[in-house]
Formats: structure tokens, sequence, C-alpha cells
């Protein structure tokens, strides 16, 4: 069983965008995204859909249950 939460403001994806050196502006031209998105996702006022969380995942070479989700617990029943 997965257990997902998603983050209401997204502080793992400010904190790895800003490692990079990263504006938002820059983050959204890398990924062919739309600025406001990025910030809207960060905000936690909007969520990406599956394929953009595998993108910005990807992106930063993490998993998207870190990126996305305050916890990860596999359990099996």
């Amino acid at each position: 069983m997965y257990i997902l939460m998603q983050y209401r403001k997204n502080e793992r994806l400010i904190k790895l965008r800003k490692e990079k050196g990263l504006t938002q502006k820059n983050l959204a031209d890398a990924l062919n995204m739309n600025q406001s998105m990025i910030s809207c996702v960060e905000t936690g006022k909007k969520e990406f859909g599956k394929e953009n969380k595998v993108k910005v995942a990807n992106y930063f070479g993490v998993t998207v249950e870190y990126l996305f989700y305050e916890r990860y617990m596999n359990e099996t029943a």
C-alpha cells in the first residue's frame, strides 16, 4: 500500500531550484513550461499533472515521491 500526501507549499522544489541557481523562469524555460505554473506549484496553488511531475523529478535527478509528496511509505498489506 502506498500512502502519499501532497505538499501544500513545495519546499523541496524551491530548494532544488535555488541550489541550481535557477529562477522560476529559468526552470520553466528548461522544462518548456510556463513560469506561472512553476510559481503556482511552488506555492501549493496548483499541482503538476503526472507527466510534468516526472519531467521535473528527472530534471533534478530525484523521485516523484521525494519531490512532490510529504511522506512516502511502502507497506505490504
